[in-house]
């Protein structure tokens, strides 16, 4: 069993509120619950969004089915809410009519399901994100010498809990290519009602190829075929079902300051390495740097989500070539990192000291990453 950082799910329930768990597919919201209840002291219900029962109750905004469903239980847990219609306004039935009433909803579609819940359920909902497996939770069961010791894992095979517990590579690859062809485009398919998936594996291969640098939208509809629109409603549902994540230019001060465009990350390097067909050892690749810039982004997202530190993080470029890879605003403060992998020297770009005089600048790398992602 891997330690998750949300171990204890009870401080966050609440009597008349609903728990909204989010996150990619097989990042482990099942297992979490399953591991919770087998423990808990509530009376509870779990059942499954896709259970023709579930989709019947809790779709016709009935109040008196819903009480009387829920009569008896002191906790309801739906596990893949997001493919229930209508769910935010009976769930929100449900806590303003039956007394003490504690609901936990899992869902793997952000923009689906909080469209659904975002909107009826407010001031009535905690929200929480569940990632694939952070460095914070390992550390939790491994030193960081061991974790150094598998660093290289980490980089390619991703951070996917069932791939965390494989015993050799080739089986590390067969969850992952498993994970990209069954699971990782589901939502987008079902919810979205895309014919094929093809042409959005193509536009992420296109994006698992540019991570680091800014990403033309353009480019990309013309190597694919697809029009600027589609193109960016493609990439906004990638993001909203936890595939990539967007990161977008910093501008206050310069007038060349890069703003209009965005870098993409991928939420897992297993992932990305999936779609492209790339497991190569460290030694064989020409991609080091990418790896370890989008892994060390999203164990900062980690970090920042799970102990709620609050910044607006963005990249810093010129259209003079000058870059900084990650700004965080915070504490009325500027932080700029740049990731470099080996222990390479770097000094922060003379022209942002003087725009920004009072930010703080620092260089991640293999050697002293630790603290930055825990």
């Amino acid at each position: 069993m891997i330690y998750r950082y949300y171990n204890n799910l009870e401080e966050y329930l609440k009597p008349n509120k609903v728990l909204v768990i989010y996150g990619p597919r097989q990042v482990g919201k099942t297992t979490l619950i399953r591991d919770f209840i087998s423990s808990t002291k509530y009376k509870y219900f779990l059942g499954n969004g896709g259970d023709a029962l579930i989709k019947d109750i809790f779709t016709g905004s009935n109040l008196k089915k819903l009480t009387e469903f829920s009569r008896g239980y002191d906790l309801i847990i739906i596990d893949e809410a997001q493919v229930v219609p209508n769910i935010g306004a009976n769930l929100k039935l449900l806590v303003d009519e039956v007394k003490n009433i504690r609901i936990l909803v899992t869902g793997s579609s952000s923009f689906e399901l909080a469209g659904q819940v975002g909107e009826p359920l407010t001031g009535r909902k905690i929200t929480l994100t569940l990632f694939p497996i952070s460095l914070l939770e390992i550390a939790k069961q491994n030193n960081v010498i061991e974790i150094n010791q598998n660093l290289e894992q980490y980089l390619i095979f991703g951070m996917y809990p069932e791939v965390l517990t494989q015993e050799s590579n080739r089986q590390r690859e067969d969850v992952l290519n498993e994970i990209t062809s069954s699971y990782l485009l589901r939502d987008v398919l079902e919810l979205e009602r895309v014919k094929g998936s093809k042409v959005l594996l193509d536009l992420l291969r296109l994006i698992a190829f540019q991570i680091g640098n800014e990403v033309s939208i353009s480019e990309l509809g013309s190597q694919i075929g697809m029009d600027k629109k589609t193109v960016l409603r493609y990439l906004d549902i990638f993001e909203k079902s936890f595939i990539i994540y967007n990161l977008r230019g910093y501008s206050r001060n310069l007038r060349d300051e890069i703003k209009e465009k965005s870098k993409y990350y991928f939420y897992d390097n297993g992932i990305r390495n999936a779609l492209i067909s790339n497991y190569n050892l460290l030694n064989f690749r020409n991609d080091i740097g990418a790896l370890w810039e989008n892994f060390l982004f999203m164990e900062r997202m980690k970090k920042r989500k799970y102990q709620k530190l609050s910044a607006n993080c963005f990249f810093w470029r010129t259209w003079g070539g000058l870059e900084i890879d990650l700004l965080e605003e915070r504490e009325g403060k500027l932080f700029a990192f740049e990731f470099k992998y080996k222990n390479q020297k770097a000094k922060m770009p003379k022209k942002f000291i003087e725009a920004y005089p009072e930010s703080v600048f620092k260089v991640i790398t293999k050697d002293n990453f630790w603290e930055f992602i825990s």
